[in-house]
């Protein structure tokens, strides 16, 4: 794949007490999209295009998994990836590209509604828990898959006479992976698959969007019911990605915290309401404008609530870093509670590090605001509580230092080029490889 996306191990980066914050900033695609989007051109041989996707580093690990099955992935701009699907493709993706990043495990359906087999190592990437993929597989095994683990390694098979069959599916919760994984093999089953208790995040909606302009049959996407029509076919497309939600919550949190007043270009709304009920709340100002969102706070502290994560549309748990961050400097006391997954207050040592007021209580944490927080060396345990520590600096007396850099390098494109285009004293520093 060709790429402008670099990466160093070594990289930090140097915060300083910033704000207030102003300008406008651009949200890029979303990356939770575009994975599943790259997954879904498996299914049929073609050539498609694909806009407004991020460079970051989680897109070249997804185009290493495709082309490790034969798929060419160019990319033709910045932001632009043309996908080539040969007619013969392999079954197997490798240990090395599966265990980067959880999201890979999405081909898996693919793979099987296209060659009725697939062999896929067991999934890693973010260290925020333990995520099964039983759910994946239950509901692959109700569409006739039959499957086996062995060595690291799930296996499954279809019956090459039946092939996958559609079925009424209910999930026992509501996973985006597995709710993609489930829409894109139901695309090519025989007959009709109802998915129960589907994930609604816009981005399984965009997914569906995409399906459906390569032939697919889909009707609910965006609910807790799809039903999907099997065809016998699919063909090329081109799709542009919607933006990223997370990134969007990234910048308005950056300016609850510093101040200021910054136009968040292409976030949206409707892709975030809880969100911005909860920051509302919090004395966080967010108007929709027809650019995008503007965001403003001025000198009044910001106010400590109680916020818990849910499935969408309930604040995801990709948010809730942001939202503690912005609790330690608020006034009061907030419990939040962590209901998806039990590893994600992982990051909280290290904002304890600066000075953070934090106590953890099995899947409870209690957040006691101060006035500031204290500069020191930290390190980013995932991508989303990484950015949140770039985001504590911004609030912290003296210098801070994030390491632990290419957490956040999956996620987000140019993230010091962006902060600091709105007034935050951030710089990448990309220190030189000692072993070299």
């Amino acid at each position: 794949m060709s790429t402008l996306y670099s990466h160093n191990s070594n990289a930090q980066f140097i915060v300083r007490k910033s704000g207030p914050l102003r300008g406008r900033v651009r949200v890029g695609g979303a990356k939770n999209s575009a994975l599943k989007l790259m997954a879904a051109c498996l299914l049929s041989e073609g050539t498609y295009v694909l806009s407004n996707v991020p460079d970051i580093s989680d897109v070249e690990i997804m185009s290493e998994v495709l082309e490790s099955v034969g798929v060419k992935v160019i990319r033709t701009d910045r932001h632009e990836l043309t996908v080539w699907t040969p007619k013969e493709i392999a079954c197997e993706i490798p240990y090395e590209l599966v265990d980067k990043m959880r999201a890979s495990v999405v081909v898996l359906g693919p793979l099987l509604a296209r060659l009725g087999r697939a062999r896929v190592s067991m999934p890693g990437g973010d260290d925020f828990g333990h995520r099964p993929i039983d759910i994946h597989l239950d509901g692959l095994s109700a569409m006739g898959a039959k499957f086996s683990v062995a060595h690291g390694y799930v296996e499954g098979v279809v019956s090459q006479s039946d092939g996958l069959r559609g079925a009424e599916v209910l999930l026992e919760f509501p996973s985006h992976t597995a709710t993609e994984n489930l829409l894109m093999a139901a695309t090519l089953a025989n007959g009709t698959t109802v998915i129960d208790n589907a994930a609604r995040e816009p981005e399984v909606a965009d997914l569906a969007a995409f399906l459906t302009s390569m032939g697919a049959r889909i009707e609910g996407a965006g609910t807790s019911r799809i039903v999907v029509e099997g065809v016998r076919s699919l063909h090329e497309s081109k799709h542009r990605v919607i933006p990223d939600r997370v990134e969007a919550a990234t910048f308005l949190a950056a300016v609850g915290l510093a101040r200021g007043e910054v136009l968040v270009e292409e976030a949206r709304a409707d892709h975030m309401s809880m969100l911005l009920q909860k920051l509302h709340d919090m004395s966080v100002e967010v108007e929709e404008v027809p650019e995008g969102l503007l965001v403003r706070r001025g000198t009044d502290r910001l106010s400590s609530v109680d916020v818990a994560t849910l499935p969408y549309p309930g604040v995801a748990t990709d948010y809730m870093p942001f939202l503690v961050t912005m609790l330690s400097v608020a006034d009061g006391v907030g419990i939040v509670t962590e209901n998806l997954f039990s590893g994600r207050f992982r990051y909280v040592d290290e904002l304890r590090r600066m000075g953070a007021d934090i106590r953890i209580r099995g899947h409870h944490a209690v957040v006691r605001g101060r006035q500031s927080l204290s500069g020191a060396p930290v390190r980013a345990p995932d991508i989303r509580a990484g950015a949140a520590l770039v985001l504590a600096g911004l609030v912290a007396e003296g210098e801070t230092s994030v390491s632990g850099v290419h957490h956040i390098d999956r996620g987000y494109e140019d993230f010091a080029a962006k902060l600091s285009s709105i007034g935050a004293d951030v710089l990448r520093w990309d220190q030189p490889d000692q072993s070299q």
